[in-house]
């Protein structure tokens, strides 16, 4: 096992610079390994941000609050006390401040870091490649509004399209199937404004009243055991649709009364830890999951199915009838 000794170097860039190359975002780095830090600026640059800092973790761990970039890079693969408690100030600073967190860390921690962090909507990533990152960068420059994607390839260009396109038709169902209706941007699911007669909540009332019940969590997870086995005789990407994958297993999950962990929903969904997070993100985003906390213990956080998303299976289930395990 190599073990890396934090290194404290620094990159830093000055107003000056920033006016010389007219680069109008900047970005923080803090990683313990050296050559992490110096791709993850490599590729920065080549993107159009400015780096303001690239340094360890020890800087967040004491503590030190100097001024963030507009996005910030943490690679965390392990964690302890002191990196924990790291997170959930730069959680908090970020979502204060406005910059966009990128979270690189490994399976086995993902569910502390996705627990600590519950404020800055980061995109988390797990044991993620160089193109990996890249994606993120490309995903939080066009949440800013950049342009500067001069390295992110067509094939992930498309990729990231193809997911978003696909979430807006998923939630688009999902509205209809709820009997909610769905007008513009699948991802900008705002609260009807209520009028001050009271009718909405009356009317809330006569649609709860009249919703599906959870199929029955057994045939649910029938189902799934189905789908897995094409992975026996076939190549798993085949077949792969981790959307859909997702919403059975928390389908299933609620019906059991049980809670889902952000990595077990990403081993539910069949496909690599870090897409499976985009799609998390995206569903999210498109109203379809939302996260919960641990009532007990503020550092755990889990995925459920929002009112909607639960309502539509339920009538998906609703429709297909008993022959439902035949079906799908």
């Amino acid at each position: 096992m190599t073990v890396h000794t934090p290194i404290q170097a620094d990159f830093r860039y000055d107003h000056a610079d920033r006016r010389e190359t007219g680069l109008t975002l900047s970005l923080s780095v803090f990683a313990d390994r050296g050559h992490l830090r110096d791709a993850i600026r490599e590729d920065a640059l080549a993107v159009g941000l400015n780096i303001r800092e690239a340094a360890s973790l020890v800087v967040l761990r004491e503590g030190a609050a100097r001024p963030l970039g507009d996005v910030v890079i943490v690679d965390c693969p392990e964690l302890d006390a002191a990196t924990m408690a790291a997170l959930v100030r730069l959680d908090m600073r970020a979502a204060n401040s406005g910059a966009r967190l990128i979270v690189s860390t490994t399976l086995d921690a993902l569910d502390d870091v996705f627990g600590c962090m519950d404020m800055s909507d980061p995109l988390l990533l797990v044991s993620p490649s160089r193109g990996d990152r890249m994606i993120a960068l490309g995903q939080v420059l066009a949440r800013r509004g950049g342009s500067r994607l001069r390295e992110l390839s067509e094939e992930d260009r498309l990729m990231l399209l193809r997911l978003t396109e696909q979430v807006n038709r998923m939630a688009e169902r999902m509205d209809r199937l709820s009997g909610e209706g769905a007008s513009g941007s699948a991802f900008r699911f705002e609260s009807p404004s209520r009028d001050f007669s009271g009718r909405d909540e009356e009317n809330e009332r006569l649609v709860r009243g009249s919703r599906a019940p959870l199929p029955d969590p057994r045939l649910v997870r029938r189902i799934i055991r189905q789908r897995q086995l094409r992975a026996r005789f076939f190549d798993g990407e085949l077949f792969a649709d981790p959307a859909w994958d997702m919403l059975l297993d928390l389908t299933a999950a609620r019906a059991e009364h049980t809670r889902v962990s952000v990595t077990s929903l990403c081993i539910a969904s069949g496909v690599p830890p870090t897409t499976a997070l985009r799609w998390i993100a995206q569903m999210t985003e498109a109203g379809l999951f939302e996260r919960i906390e641990d009532d007990t213990d503020r550092r755990r956080a889990f995925i459920t199915l929002t009112e909607k998303a639960a309502d539509a299976m339920a009538r998906y289930f609703a429709e297909l009838g008993r022959n439902a395990s035949r079906l799908i």
